[in-house]
């Protein structure tokens, strides 16, 4: 018997998150998905709201395999044929049910940059559809967060079924005060970084693309990030992972880095010439994600957090940065981890994790509960 828990995410992901119309054409890529018959209730809310299902399942440990032994060529044939079957799709759901977060820790760097390169134009494809993307609780996810496998599925499925309409509105103000700010700073131990916003787009993510989802995002002016920032919480990035990251900008490159794993860091940070500039910057709002899962898709909408990327800036929010690489970073600004604070145009709208700010009062975690 189906986990009801399972049919209302299936729900929440087709009807809301995706928002599947008659006749319209749904990719479900399982990835690293070991479990088929967790796909069903997928298939069929997207039958019964009339879009006709696709099926695309990878697994690491085979894409490791084809990593390691394959040529460009046989990148380059591959990608071309999976970025024609995206071509075709209106919608795209991602399901993530990895049993090993590290399986591609030991690719050299070398063959990794190469897959990327030719795979990049199907993530580029996608993310002209609507498409989502969530985990499936398995133990390699419980693990990380430090939970048993049994908490950690009732916090992803409550988590990931909450009633995003209400956040949804409680972010606007937020929204708008972001989208026409000119400047933004954080200030945090170890962390003093500003950087202009002007001109560029912000962003709500309210459960039409990640599950769970609370974050507004937009993009510093390429050139202007100056001052450090260090983080105080763990960072990966393909299987590598990266403790105590301190990144210091001047004219919105990153000119030095510390991290525990510093060889393999700047390794990353030289993938490219666009991979030491930021392409992100945004505040989460999650209520209900309020801890570390060292999960980049949970972590960076934990309410009272900042995040920003390095690489790739996303087309709606553009500042004109290139990369091969998009690599979110988390910062806590909750007392409990140190504290710190966010200020648009020298106006305090944040401290220590709560906004401060009138119109933001509604998206503190006691409001949207």
């Amino acid at each position: 018997m189906t986990d009801p828990r399972l049919q209302q995410l299936a729900r929440t992901v087709v009807h809301y998150s995706a928002n599947v119309q008659p006749g319209e054409k749904v990719l479900i890529r399982a990835l690293d998905v070991h479990d088929a018959d967790i796909l069903a209730p997928f298939i069929d809310e997207i039958h019964a709201a009339g879009g006709h299902a696709f099926l695309d399942f990878s697994d690491y440990a085979v894409n490791r395999r084809m990593m390691l032994g394959g040529t460009e060529e046989q990148f380059r044939l591959d990608a071309a044929l999976k970025l024609e079957q995206m071509k075709q799709m209106d919608a795209v759901v991602l399901v993530l049910g990895e049993n090993n977060v590290s399986e591609y820790a030991d690719i050299p760097a070398a063959k990794r940059d190469a897959y990327r390169k030719w795979y990049k134009p199907i993530t580029d494809e996608q993310t002209k559809k609507k498409w989502i993307l969530f985990n499936y609780p398995t133990k390699a996810y419980a693990q990380l967060a430090e939970m048993s496998t049994e908490a950690y599925t009732q916090f992803l499925y409550d988590t990931c079924t909450m009633d995003y309409s209400r956040m949804s509105a409680a972010m606007d103000p937020l929204t708008e005060r972001l989208g026409a700010a000119k400047r933004v700073r954080i200030v945090a131990p170890g962390t003093d970084l500003s950087f202009s916003v002007a001109g560029i787009p912000a962003v709500k993510c309210d459960g039409k693309v990640n599950l769970p989802d609370g974050e507004v995002y937009t993009a510093p002016v390429r050139d202007s990030v100056e001052g450090t920032i260090s983080f105080n919480s763990r960072a990966s990035y393909l299987g590598q992972n990266f403790g105590s990251v301190s990144f210091t900008f001047e004219q919105g490159r990153v000119v030095s880095c510390r991290s525990d794993n510093n060889a393999k860091l700047n390794e990353l940070l030289d993938t490219d010439e666009g991979s030491r500039y930021v392409g992100e910057f945004a505040i989460g709002t999650n209520p209900h994600v309020n801890r570390i899962m060292n999960d980049i898709g949970f972590d960076e909408k934990i309410n009272g957090s900042i995040h920003i990327a390095l690489g790739q800036a996303y087309k709606n929010a553009d500042n004109g940065n290139v990369s091969d690489i998009h690599w979110d970073i988390v910062l806590l600004l909750k007392k409990e981890f140190g504290g710190g604070e966010i200020y648009f145009d020298d106006v305090l709208i944040s401290k220590d994790g709560r906004f401060t700010a009138d119109d933001l009062l509604g998206l503190n975690p006691e409001n949207l509960a």
